[in-house]
């Protein structure tokens, strides 16, 4: 018989609610209406300019079918612009707008503050090591997942 609390895919979905938990928690502390998705499109945005939908996706590790509605959202709430590539007329880029900047500056220290929620009851050398062994096992999944993390070497700002 299986032990749940000994199951590593148990207790990463568990975590992983918990992380989801507290991100909306401290969202709604800062008064911003943002998702941990939306929060990572907003970041890549503010890094890389210009970068087309399925980039992005690939870039924040979201499935590029479902990339749709977050930005329709985050175009909605006007925190990203669309506008015509000035490379093809026919694909749209996605830039951060003045007030998604100002939603990320807002953000930041929220979210900073989640990710210490999250080891807060770790010792710095638990942390050290926990943060250690949770990028060795994503990185080395990374290509058995649905939507694999895909680091783009040079990205071009429109």
């Amino acid at each position: 018989m299986s032990d749940l609390e000994t199951m590593p895919g148990h207790l990463i979905r568990r975590l992983q609610q918990i992380s989801l938990a507290r991100f909306a928690s401290r969202m709604a502390e800062a008064g911003l209406d943002l998702t941990s998705v939306q929060y990572a499109a907003l970041l890549t945005l503010r890094d890389h300019p210009g970068l087309d939908q399925q980039t992005l996706a690939g870039m924040i590790a979201y499935d590029r079918v479902t990339i749709g509605g977050v930005i329709d959202r985050l175009v909605q709430k006007g925190l990203v612009d669309r506008e015509v590539s000035p490379t093809d007329r026919r694909a749209r880029v996605l830039m951060l707008s003045s007030a998604g900047l100002v939603t990320l500056d807002i953000a930041e220290p929220w979210v900073d503050k989640v990710q210490d929620d999250l080891v807060v009851h770790l010792s710095r050398e638990e942390r050290d090591v926990f943060l250690r062994v949770l990028q060795k096992a994503t990185q080395a999944g990374n290509e058995m997942s649905r939507a694999p993390l895909r680091l783009v070497a040079k990205v071009q700002s429109s």
